[in-house]
């Protein structure tokens, strides 16, 4: 198979890209306040769900899905 299967149009992949950038400056803004305050460590997992989003929306514009 030498075809390419894409799932979604270019304006989904627009809005999951954007929705990527959004969630990883939220995740790495919420990183440097937890850091900058001296949260206690497990506050700081709070961090992992805007950087999964991040990296969700991105992986899925890149590959098409």
């Amino acid at each position: 198979m030498t075809g390419e299967v894409c799932n979604i149009g270019t304006k989904e992949r627009r809005r999951r890209r954007l929705l990527g950038f959004v969630a990883l400056t939220v995740g790495v803004a919420l990183a440097f306040l937890l850091v900058v305050f001296q949260a206690p460590r497990l506050f700081r997992l709070v961090i992992f769900f805007p950087l999964w989003i991040a990296g969700l929306g991105l992986l899925q514009a890149r590959e098409k899905t």
